[in-house]
């Protein structure tokens, strides 16, 4: 019985331990699966943190292509960037060059424009030398000249008063021969003979004082007698007729009219008649009041300006391309006590030709345009012409007294002129 509980107890154990053999491979082949499902699952894992990694070095990799690419750009950009500046700064300097090129021609043609001015400048001083020096030369001429008729005057007064003194003798002798025809009782034909004798040698008497008077005149007067020598030969031959005809009659003769001497035509009125009548023609026949040639000053051609038309005269004057009168040498006043008058001496370089011209104002109110703005050289011609006659020039900048004080009373060349100092 016991040997039977021990068998079955021997199954039970054996039956226990197959079991417990079961279970222990059943579990060890759950484990072994686990264990491959584990490692299937860490090869999973694996394999995805292998792809991961893959994913991310390759990541890696592009970005640091990626970088490089930014910087090799980057670098590019610098290097272009680089070349752009070098280029920018060549261009500049190209720039600049061909500024500095055209500032040095444009000096070069300023340095050209000034030398070709200053050569202008340097031409019209040279011409201005030239003109003065002419102008010089043909006043040493003219002063020659002038020395050279006061020494002919001399030696015809010399000649006259030898004419005088023979005449003288000749008269004694004739008035001797009257004496002793009287008493001889000759015939009237002798008379007559002296009575023409006579007559002769008061015309020689006549004419040398007129020639001496002249010559005296010329001595005291110098240049600006011109005028004054042509009145005082006209005078003196005036008296020297008369007082022949007088003496003629007081003898009981006939009075022989002189043959008057033929008036040249002077060799400026062609020059007068071509103003007049470019005047005429552009300005009307109204404008002048009268137009002569000057027999006492050089046969100058004379106009005389209405005074409403003065000023437009003297711009046409100056501005005409026929006349050009360009230079205004003298202006100056006179009182001629009914009215006064402004005289104007214009010149022309380019027709070499002169002019004067005249007008004649108000005496209580002498007032006139002023020649100014045509010809500066007027300005201190007018002031002087209004410090000392009183004439107003209206349209002059500065119209003032130059030679008296501004608190001077009266104008010293008017006729009616009186001191307002009994000192002075």
């Amino acid at each position: 019985m016991s040997g039977e509980k021990d068998l079955e107890q021997l199954k039970k154990e054996a039956a226990a331990k197959a079991k417990a053999a079961a279970l222990a491979k059943m579990k060890e082949k759950e484990q072994v699966e686990s264990k491959e499902e584990t490692a299937a699952a860490d090869l999973d894992i694996a394999k995805q943190k292998a792809a991961a990694a893959a994913k991310a070095k390759a990541a890696a990799l592009a970005k640091m292509k990626e970088k490089e690419q930014v910087e090799s750009k980057e670098e590019t950009v610098a290097a272009d960037l680089d070349i752009a500046k070098q280029k920018a700064a060549a261009a500049a300097k190209a720039k600049a060059a061909v500024l500095a090129k055209m500032k040095e021609k444009e000096q070069v043609e300023s340095k050209e424009e000034t030398a070709a001015a200053d050569l202008d400048i340097a031409k019209q001083k040279a011409a201005a030398a030239a003109k003065a020096k002419a102008a010089a030369l043909a006043k040493m001429k003219e002063k020659e000249q002038v020395e050279s008729k006061e020494e002919t005057a001399a030696a015809d007064l010399d000649i006259a008063k030898q004419k005088a003194a023979a005449a003288a003798k000749a008269k004694a002798a004739a008035a001797a021969k009257a004496k002793a025809a009287a008493l001889a009782k000759q015939s009237d034909a002798a008379g007559d003979d002296e009575k023409a004798k006579a007559i002769a040698a008061a015309k020689a008497k006549a004419a040398a004082a007129a020639k001496a008077k002249a010559v005296a005149s010329a001595k005291a007067g110098g240049g600006a007698g011109d005028d004054e020598k042509a009145k005082a030969i006209a005078a003196a031959k005036a008296k020297a007729a008369a007082a022949a005809a007088a003496k003629a009659k007081a003898a009981g003769g006939k009075v022989e009219a002189e043959p008057a001497e033929e008036s040249k035509p002077s060799p400026n009125q062609p020059y007068l008649d071509k103003y007049v009548k470019v005047i005429e023609e552009n300005l009307g026949q109204d404008v002048l009041e009268d137009y002569y040639i000057n027999s006492l000053s050089k046969d100058v051609p004379t106009l005389v300006a209405k005074r409403e038309s003065y000023f437009k005269v003297a711009e046409f004057l100056k501005y005409n391309e026929q006349l050009g009168f360009d230079y205004l040498s003298e202006i100056h006043g006179t009182d001629f006590e009914t009215h006064m008058e402004v005289y104007v001496h214009l010149y022309s370089y380019r027709n070499r030709q002169s002019v004067a011209l005249k007008v004649k104002i108000d005496r209580n109110e002498p007032t006139i345009e002023s020649l100014q703005p045509l010809w500066a050289g007027a300005d201190w011609p007018e002031c002087e012409a209004y410090d000392l006659l009183g004439i107003r020039f209206t349209g002059h900048p500065n119209l003032h007294r130059i030679m008296l004080g501004e608190e001077w009373v009266g104008h010293p060349l008017r006729k009616d002129y009186e001191p307002y100092d009994v000192e002075v």
